[in-house]
């Protein structure tokens, strides 16, 4: 389940980087290391490492500066958060409302200022 990933990945005292930017590359390359007898719980956290890099380029490029928001089911998972705050040098802030549901929030949004125009 996520949250026991997330606990695994939380409690690594190192990191197996993933290097495959690729998802089918990174599941193979994971599937080795798994085949090697790695530790998995480094294995969870340089997956999370993965995706925190990966969300890197992406929050510069939309200005982060102090803080960022998860949306979605990643914002449940406290060893994504955590590699987050690492790599992006960020605070991850936790919102309020069930972070699932942000997406239907905004969806609602924008059909609402849609009918609006539309009036």
């Amino acid at each position: 389940t996520l949250p026991e990933f997330s606990k695994l990945a939380l409690k690594a005292k190192n990191v197996i980087p993933i290097t495959a930017q690729c998802t089918v590359f990174a599941e193979s390359e994971v599937i080795t290391l798994v085949g090697e007898g790695k530790p998995m719980d480094e294995i969870a956290a340089g997956i999370e490492m993965a995706v925190a890099k990966r969300c890197f380029v992406m929050a510069k490029k939309a200005g982060a500066t102090d803080s960022i928001t998860l949306t979605g089911g990643c914002a449940k998972n406290d060893g994504l958060k955590d590699a987050i705050e690492h790599v992006l040098k960020l605070k991850v802030v936790n919102l309020k409302t069930d972070p699932q549901l942000m997406g239907a929030l905004g969806a609602a949004e924008y059909a609402r200022q849609k009918g609006l125009a539309k009036k």
